[in-house]
């Protein structure tokens, strides 16, 4: 989501010129909802693998698109190698891992802009340009007909009460709020006529179901990240922990709860503002960490964190929504 930002500022730029994005299978889905964006180009590249058979097939594409200038985001050394085969005139990044070959608009300071959309969106700029305090938002903007033609395809009935949505999963154990608390939110949401959805990849399906398992939540983690875009632009607030989804709801407009551990929301939450941001009321030395693993074993900075904490934000966002739609 973050890319938005980038994207925006590359159209201020240069109003007139098609902007795609080169992203995997998974996230490619919310290029379609990105104003300012033309298409995804989608190259499943391995991180940990140097693959110079799908980096060739990838700048033969590039290629054939007749691009004038690559942004090119991620630091490693192998990220820059499609745009330099392709022969892309200019091609603009941070100098990372001894890039200098590969990169003719080399930026230098990367280690001086503290968050990673700060780094993101100083590429976006000309050179010499000076950062900026504040950055576009990324926008996400879904048709309500495909909402609406996506629920009918769950079987989701019309909206007749409030609906909640619940993203569990996170990159890492260490910044997962519990799933027995999830699983509690749910019931208490679901006894005050609250409709609860619980989303994410195949990897949140089991704690999904144990959080469904106590109350009429449904289990809506799959594959697709388009059910999970629909979910969140249809649903009434959403709680989350740090990851992913929590950007593109916040995105999507939709009042949302995001639920901070080992991580600093400073350096890590949307631009877009939030309904809520909990974090523990606990004094704790080692937050926060940014560690996706909680090396003292204790995980605090989560376990103290109550469902009586996260429903009452949660209430407060359902409280304002109707206004805030007015």
């Amino acid at each position: 989501m973050r890319c938005h930002s980038v994207v925006q500022l590359l159209k201020s730029r240069f109003p007139d010129s098609p902007i795609d994005l080169v992203s995997n299978t998974l996230c490619a889905p919310l290029a379609d909802y990105m104003p300012g964006i033309r298409q995804a180009i989608i190259a499943d590249l391995p991180r940990r693998r140097f693959a110079l058979a799908k980096q060739i097939r990838l700048a033969n594409r590039l290629k054939r698109e007749g691009y004038g200038m690559a942004v090119i985001l991620p630091r490693t050394w192998k990220s820059a190698l499609p745009a330099f085969f392709a022969g892309i005139p200019e091609r603009t990044g941070f100098i990372g891992e001894g890039r200098l070959f590969l990169l003719n608009d080399v930026r230098l300071g990367e280690r001086k802009l503290p968050r990673m959309v700060d780094r993101y969106a100083a590429l976006a700029l000309p050179p010499g340009a000076k950062p900026r305090e504040h950055w576009p938002a990324p926008v996400l903007k879904v048709p309500a007909a495909e909402v609406a033609a996506w629920r009918s395809r769950r079987g989701l009935s019309e909206k007749r009460r409030p609906v909640v949505a619940l993203a569990p999963g996170a990159v890492g154990p260490a910044k997962r709020w519990g799933g027995a608390a999830y699983a509690d939110l749910a019931r208490r949401l679901d006894a005050e006529g609250v409709e609860v959805w619980v989303l994410g990849g195949p990897d949140e399906n089991g704690v999904a179901a144990r959080i469904a398992g106590g109350s009429d939540a449904r289990n809506l983690t799959g594959r697709d990240l388009r059910d999970a875009i629909f979910a969140l632009a249809s649903a009434s607030a959403v709680v989350s922990n740090d990851s992913g989804l929590l950007h593109v709801a916040a995105a999507l407009g939709t009042p949302s709860i995001g639920i901070f551990g080992p991580t600093s929301p400073w350096h890590w939450a949307p631009l877009n503002p939030l309904a809520a941001t909990i974090e523990t009321t606990s004094v704790l030395d080692c937050r926060p960490c940014h560690k996706p693993v909680c090396r003292l074993k204790h995980h605090r900075c989560m376990r103290d964190i109550a469902p009586e904490q996260v429903l009452a934000a949660t209430r407060r966002a359902l409280a304002a929504a109707p206004a805030a739609a007015e």
